[in-house]
Order: C-alpha cells, then structure tokens, then sequence
C-alpha cells in the first residue's frame, strides 16, 4: 500500500507541475529567454467572439468554375478538330454548360463524333441541327461531370483561402465548408478589415496577352473592338489626391500564357526608386512557354492582366530565359504583398461571394471574456461553500479536486493549441457541476457504507468502487455526445464540445483518481479514525 501511495502521489504531482508549465505563458506578460527555448510558451487561443476580429461567410460561384471547364474544353476541341483536318465556321459556348459546334460539311459529322467517344467522353450530344449549308451540333457537359466540377471547385477554393490566410499571418483562423457551396471563414484579431477581404475574395486570375497595336483602342472604344480582341483597363491612382484614371488598353483575346505555372511570387524594391514590385517565378513548362512567346514577339507590348485589370504592359525587348518575370505598377508595399500572396497561393477556380461579413470588436470581446470568468467564479464559489458546508471535510477534499480540474483544463486547452469560445466558457461551467456531482456520488456511497457500521477506510473503499462504474457510465456517455456535437457541429458548438470532452477527461482523473488519494492520505498516512462527510 505504502508502495503504491508513493507512484499515485508521484503521478498527481507530475501532472500539476505539468499543467502549471502550460498555463504559466497565459498569466505572465512576458517569457524569460530559457523558458521560450526550452518550455511550452503557448497561451491560451481565444476565439473569435472573445478576442475580437472577423466573420465571413463566402459562397463559390461554382457555375462560373463550369463556365471555366467548358471553355477550355473548346479550346482542346478546336485544337483535335484542326488535327483531324474537320473544318468549322464556329465553336461557341452558349451558357455555362452547353456550346455549340458548327460544322462546314455534313459528312464530317461522324468524325466529330468519334473524337467526342474517343477524347471527351463527359460532353453529350443535346441536339443535332442541319441547315442549307451547314450542321449545328449542340454540345453539353455531362450531369455527373458538372457536379464533380462544382465539389472540386469548393475543395480548391477551400484549400487556396486557407493558403491566403496562412500567408496573410491570422493565428488561429478557422475556415471550414458550409453546406455545398458555402465557406465559412472566422479570423480572430484581424484589424484591417478592408484588405482580408480583398486579399480572400480576389480571383487571381493571371493571364498574358498581346497588346494590338494594329487597331486604336480610342477607335474600338467607339465603334467596338475588332474581331479577336477585347478592352481592357488599367486602373492609375493618383497618390496625392487619391482620384483612379482608368486607362484603356486594347488586348487580343487569346491568352498566351496564364498563372497555373507560377510556382513562386515575391514582393521586391526597385534599387532604383525604391518601388515595390512583383517578381514571378515559373515551373519546367512555364519557363518554356514564357521563353517562347518573348522570343516570337521581341519590341512587341505584353499586357500582364489580373483578374480582367492590366497590371502593366511592357514592351518585350528580348527573349526571356530562366522562368522570371516581373510585374511593375504603382503599387504600396501592401498591395504588392498581397498580391504576390495571392500569386503565390494560386487563383480561385471560381468567384467567390460575401454573403456575410461581421466584425467583433476587441472591446466586446473583452467584455465577453470578463463576464464568462465571472459566471465562472460566482458559479465556482458557490459550489465551494455548498460542498463545505453540507459534507465538511470531505466537500473541502472535493474542492480542492474541483480547482485542480480547472488548472487541468485550460492546460489542456493549451496543449492541444484548442481555441476557447464564449459557448467554450458555458462548456467549463457545466463541467465544474459535472466535476462535482462525480464526488457527490462518491460521498453518499461512502455514507451508505459509514451507516453499514464499517470503519472509515472500509467505507472508503466501498464508496469510490461501487460509485467509480456509475461515474465512468455517465460520463462516458456525455463524452460520446460531445464528440458528436464537435464532429457534426459548427463554431459555437464545436467550442462548447471541445471544453466539454476535455473537462470530462479532467473530472474523471480529479474525481477518482486525485480525491482517493487524499483521502488515502489522512486514512492511511495519517492513520484518522473517523471521516467528516
């Protein structure tokens, strides 16, 4: 017994000292240098609701990832069509996920129709239309192949905002899909508001296109652009007096090139001006590509567009090697961060649209947090002075397990790096009556076993085994719900079900574990005849 007293003491007391290690960054203001490089120095994460900052629910516009599919399939089946010599007066994608093909000759239908069972297998034949001259056929994707593209849509836009965030340097954000089109993004102690929702909502779409100096984009402006070309802007800001001029630019369709091959953007200084910058850095394939169409168009302009915006237009003085470009502008140091991390991160496979935007203010936060430790304190005295007045020592035993489940959860807290929530504090409240109701049992089964005439060790004994599969029971059956609740839940709930299944851990370790020994303690070392419950 003396043997086994000594590795239960040994055992609590590691675990204190354990416990008070991880909650010690929390309470210090500051960290001594050793303590940083050796010892945990985490604190507590507090969620969006206590530490204030930003709530987005945003929806992917996953047509528009449709849209995007079919229009490179075109692009794929001009090219199989050229191959096969089958002449066309037009491929054009009518709505999102239906085009129309229109054949010169009727007698190359069957071959059409070979290259869309050999190479396309998702595009359907809707319909099949012959007129004096020619043959319309009407082209779709496939039920099954639109719904793939919608989900990988919502994966993809998922993982790039995570990405963005991750770059942007938010501690703790949580992100996480929302029904089938819905992402739910949560970032604690975000301040400037303005620039995490453009940095999260931009497309990113790069491309590199041509400039057609042929035709006068003033010209284009007022009687339309010619045929293979479209208007873009580049937008100037006054720095000074803070008015945009949106410069026309009159680019060919046809991209060159676009972003898929970036596998690196960073913001630089000009050593000249000192002006920020953008520098792109290109996979294999893309420094191939690149290398090509500087070569085939030397002393030609090459638009760098973003999104549908001209970021810069320089003219190409020679052959570009070794995958670089650069992209130059009036940027701030800001924008050009931020550009580069939306560069770096990839572009959206789809728009995305802010459904919801709400900001939590650092005071209301702090508000939340002083109100929820006070409901915990006033909740937790309370259940101090009713367990010692109504079982005297032992409530005093019980109480002492009760603090020591609450050091053993918020170092849990800290240990796993879980996020605490103002629903995360009401999950803490009712593990502390949990935590007690556990003794409670112990305490009228050792009272049963007292009015049995047994002595107080044997008492002891016979309280905590007949009450331990009762406790164990319960409580196994709430940590089970709980998991669910985290499993199947969102935000608040998820928080709520974090600080319960941690405090149930607790409970049971202070319940059985720790109050035994304590009161092995007086029965057994310090060898008392009676027990005051």
């Amino acid at each position: 017994m003396q043997r086994n007293f000594q590795w239960r003491l040994l055992i609590v007391l590691a675990v204190i000292v354990t416990a008070l290690i991880y909650i010690y960054p929390s309470l210090a203001p500051s960290l001594p240098t050793f303590w940083q490089k050796v010892l945990p120095s985490e604190k507590v994460h507090l969620g969006l609701d206590l530490r204030g900052g930003m709530h987005l629910v945003l929806e992917v516009q996953a047509d528009k990832a449709v849209e995007s599919s079919l229009d490179r399939t075109i692009e794929e089946l001009k090219y199989s069509l050229r191959k096969a010599r089958i002449p066309v007066k037009s491929i054009e994608r009518r709505v999102s996920d239906k085009a129309e093909i229109e054949l010169v000759k009727a007698e190359h239908l069957d071959k059409l129709n070979k290259i869309l069972d050999d190479d396309f297998g998702y595009l359907v034949t809707l319909s099949t239309r012959e007129d004096v001259d020619t043959i319309k056929v009407s082209l779709g994707i496939h039920e099954r192949e639109v719904k793939r593209i919608k989900e990988l849509s919502v994966r993809q836009a998922l993982e790039t905002i995570r990405n963005r965030i991750d770059q942007f340097g938010v501690t703790e954000p949580d992100i996480r899909p929302q029904g089938h089109d819905r992402i739910v993004v949560q970032l604690p102690g975000v301040k400037d508001t303005k620039r995490a929702v453009e940095l999260i909502g931009q497309t990113a779409r790069l491309e590199f296109k041509l400039v057609d100096e042929d035709h006068s984009p003033a010209k284009a402006l007022a009687e339309g652009p010619p045929p293979g070309t479209e208007i873009a802007y580049q937008i100037e800001v006054d720095r000074e007096t803070g008015r945009t001029k949106k410069v026309p630019f009159l680019l060919r369709k046809r991209a060159l090139m676009t972003g898929e091959y970036i596998t690196n953007a960073r913001m630089r200084f000009d050593n000249r001006d000192n002006s920020p910058y953008i520098s792109l850095n290109f996979d294999a394939k893309g420094s191939r590509l690149f290398e090509r169409i500087t070569e085939a168009n030397i002393k030609k302009r090459l638009a760098i567009v973003l999104d549908g915006v001209v970021k810069s237009a320089p003219v190409i003085q020679d052959k570009i090697p070794g995958g670089r470009a650069v992209i130059t502008g009036r940027f701030t140091q800001d924008e050009a961060t931020d550009l580069a991390t939306v560069l770096r991160s990839g572009a959206l496979p789809a728009p995305v649209k802010i459904l919801e935007e709400r900001t939590v203010g650092p005071s209301l936060g702090h508000d939340s947090i002083n109100q929820g430790f006070m409901s915990i304190l006033i909740g937790g005295a309370l259940i101090l002075v009713f367990m010692v007045i109504y079982y005297r020592m032992s409530g005093l035993i019980a109480d002492v397990a009760l603090l020591l489940n609450m050091i053993l959860i918020m170092a849990i807290l800290v240990a796993f790096k879980a996020t605490l929530t103002l629903p995360g504090i009401a999950g803490i409240i009712l593990t502390i009556g949990m935590a007690v109701d556990a003794n409670v049992l112990i305490f009228e089964r050792i009272r049963e076993e007292k009015r049995l005439g047994k002595t107080p060790r044997a008492a002891v004994d016979g309280g905590f085994s007949k009450a331990m599969w009762t406790i164990f029971d319960a409580n196994i059956t709430t940590f089970i719900a709980a998991l669910v609740l985290y499993q199947f839940g969102t935000g608040p709930i998820r928080g709520f079900a974090v600080t319960l299944s941690i405090g149930i851990v607790a409970s049971l370790f202070t319940a059985i574990f720790v109050s035994r020994l304590i009161f092995d303690y007086f029965l057994v070392k310090l060898k008392m005849k009676t027990i005051s419950i």
